[in-house]
């Protein structure tokens, strides 16, 4: 599961890229949560949270509805 959240993160991240910013797989835990964690630009925007529900969760959730959430981390 981890390399197919992987590949799905592959696709996603060249449009942060666009803005100077990145994301980075962290973890998948066990309670089907994927942990990520924004670089670059993406690190101190005001609209990450809305990036990661809006955008990567609700990408990932719809390959992949076992996923619960998409969280952010330092």
């Amino acid at each position: 599961m981890e390399q197919k959240i992987k590949d799905a993160l592959d696709q996603i991240r060249p449009f942060l890229q666009r803005d100077g910013g990145d994301l980075e797989f962290v973890e998948y835990t066990e309670d089907n949560v994927v942990k990520v964690r924004l670089k670059g630009h993406c690190a101190g925007c005001p609209g990450a949270q809305m990036t990661i529900k809006g955008v990567v969760e609700k990408i990932l959730k719809e390959s992949y509805p076992e996923i619960k959430a998409v969280e952010s981390v330092l």
